[in-house]
């Protein structure tokens, strides 16, 4: 059975939807401002493949990841670049995109964008008002009152208490208290606004996702994930305001990746030690940057480097090594075969991708070893659970030119050293092999011929 480790229980539990066969998931997406960069990778992969295993369990699965595409760092950026907000955030969705089909991620069943659901947050909020967990402040302000609500805190698994003695919390004479957040901002000179019961504003962050959530999956729902970075305040206050607001319990599962850092610091924008997905793609191919991200565990820290993406593009070689001059057979998983039943077991342990590679690797090293073509098919398509394995293997193995050798003129090569091979001339033959290796490309000599790759 399915275990998911649940932050807020802060415990692996066995799997169980609300209504039977189905799944409800929620992820928060992107702030769309600039070019996601890989921590933004690491959320896409991480519940696309989450989405792939709960599909390929047999549940019925509608996932909804957000668009923040109204909000400070937006209206900064549109106001730099002299551009309208729209034009700013339909650029920068179009880019993310792009970057996710790359990757390989599936879209999600529902893709909501903020700003047209602002009457769902004005009726939230009023419900939090008229329910006493807000209150309008004298600067036209609405905030959450964190007193209120009396679980405010289980999430991040601190007191209130706790969180205003150690959070830095801006200082705003119209709260209450330091710690109360905003869910409608009164509308400022030059910035988008839209009416309310409270005067022209625009909705504060936090309040977004709830209203989302309960518009695409209800008052009540299974899964709502995000970064590790949003468990709080963002993922808490979430809880605040629905449950507030509602009555009931607001997600059952909640689910956080882990950080991809640089240099032992987390990957992120405001410490500039950010790489955009685009550039890493411009150095690596789109299927090592998902095996790379997906070689980890979800909930472990990611270390980038160009040593890391070097290993994974390594050992992405070897899986598609196995494949590779065969004619592959299309197969049905019987999940009863030993090699299908470990690497189900692994991803029913609250998606242990480490162990199910472990599987696929020694299927790989079987298929070579007996040169098994079921083994190979069953490699395959047990690969495809994660998204991978599934191009010709020659279009992975000889890859993108880039500013290397034309794939015709390595081919030229290679016959030029055949013919000075079969006339004896076997310093030319080597004289060729090592100025093709000295361009990054790899020959390996069968009985059926030679092949090639690049490194």
């Amino acid at each position: 059975m399915l275990k998911i480790y649940n932050t807020l229980a802060r415990a692996k539990q066995t799997f169980s939807p609300i209504v039977a066969g189905k799944v409800s998931m929620y992820v928060c997406g992107m702030t769309v401002y600039d070019y996601c960069h890989l921590g933004h990778a690491r959320v896409m992969v991480v519940f696309d493949m989450v989405n792939r295993w709960l599909r390929s369990s047999g549940y019925d699965v509608t996932y909804v990841r957000n668009i923040t595409d109204i909000d400070d760092k937006i209206i900064a950026r549109a106001n730099e670049n002299g551009e309208t907000i729209t034009a700013l955030t339909s650029r920068f969705i179009d880019a993310m995109n792009e970057d996710a089909a790359r990757l390989g991620v599936w879209r999600p069943d529902q893709e909501p964008r903020a700003t047209d659901y602002i009457h769902e947050m004005i009726t939230m909020i009023n419900t939090l008002i008229e329910r006493q967990h807000a209150y309008v402040a004298d600067n036209g302000d609405v905030y959450y009152a964190v007193s209120s609500f009396a679980n405010y805190g289980q999430l991040s698994g601190k007191s209130l208490e706790d969180l205003r003695a150690g959070e830095r919390v801006e200082v705003d004479v119209h709260k209450r208290d330091p710690m109360d957040f905003v869910l409608w901002k009164a509308a400022k000179p030059g910035e988008p606004s839209w009416d309310s019961p409270w005067g022209p504003g625009r909705p504060g962050w936090h309040i977004e996702c709830s209203a989302m959530g309960e518009r695409h999956l209800g008052q009540h729902f299974d899964i709502h994930g995000g970064g590790q970075d949003l468990q709080f305040p963002h993922h808490e206050n979430e809880i605040a305001q629905s449950e507030g607001a509602h009555g009931c319990t607001f997600v059952n599962y909640w689910m956080h990746n882990g950080f991809i850092r640089v240099d032992d610091e987390k990957m992120s924008k405001s410490l500039g030690n950010f790489f955009t997905i685009r550039e890493v793609l411009d150095k690596y191919d789109a299927e090592v940057v998902r095996f790379f991200i997906l070689r980890a565990h979800y909930r472990s820290p990611l270390n980038y480097s160009d040593h890391h993406l070097n290993d994974a593009k390594q050992a992405l070689t070897r899986l598609y090594n196995a494949l590779r001059g065969r004619e592959v057979p299309q197969v049905d998983i019987d999940w009863q075969q030993p090699d299908a039943a470990r690497f189900k077991l692994a991803l029913d342990d609250d998606f242990n991708t480490p162990e199910a590679f472990a599987v696929l690797f020694e299927l790989a090293n079987e298929a070579n070893r007996t040169g098994s073509l079921a083994q190979a098919g069953l490699l395959k398509v047990l690969a495809g659970q994660l998204g991978l394995l599934q191009r010709d293997p020659d279009e992975f193995l000889k890859g993108d030119a880039g500013a290397g050798l034309a794939a015709e003129d390595i081919e030229r090569l290679i016959e030029e050293r055949l013919a000075a091979r079969r006339g004896k001339n076997f310093a030319e033959a080597d004289r060729i092999r090592d100025a093709l290796t000295a361009q990054g490309i790899i020959l390996e000599d069968t009985a059926q011929g030679t092949s090639w790759r690049r490194s």
